[in-house]
């Protein structure tokens, strides 16, 4: 999880009561633990997104822990209503305790 996630916010100035579609994704390899690597004959060492967590302020709006069966460089997309202002904060975490994080300001009008 080197480069920066991809955030799209579908407004964030939005009036209250408006339902706002957040789009995320990041770069991750997603290894399962069930493949062999060809050059070693060795089972790769499994590595996946374990959790994401979407908060709003101090508020959690969404959390998914996927299994191994998810793609690599995961999206995910989820809605919410706008009620109050604040730091969107997206976090994923990994099988290697590696996390990343993503800042979004919400100013509900």
């Amino acid at each position: 999880m080197q480069k920066p996630p991809r955030i799209w916010v579908s407004n964030v100035n939005p009036k209250k009561g408006e339902v706002l579609r957040v789009r995320a994704q990041i770069e991750h390899i997603m290894e399962s633990g069930l493949r062999t690597d060809p050059a070693t004959g060795k089972i790769r060492p499994r590595n996946i997104v374990t959790r994401f967590e979407a908060k709003l302020g101090s508020s959690l709006l969404f959390a998914w822990e996927p299994g191994i069966s998810i793609a690599q460089n995961p999206y995910i997309e989820f809605t919410f209503l706008a009620r109050t202002s604040g730091e969107l904060n997206m976090v994923w975490k990994d099988d290697a305790g590696q996390s990343v994080s993503a800042q979004k300001t919400i100013t509900v009008a």
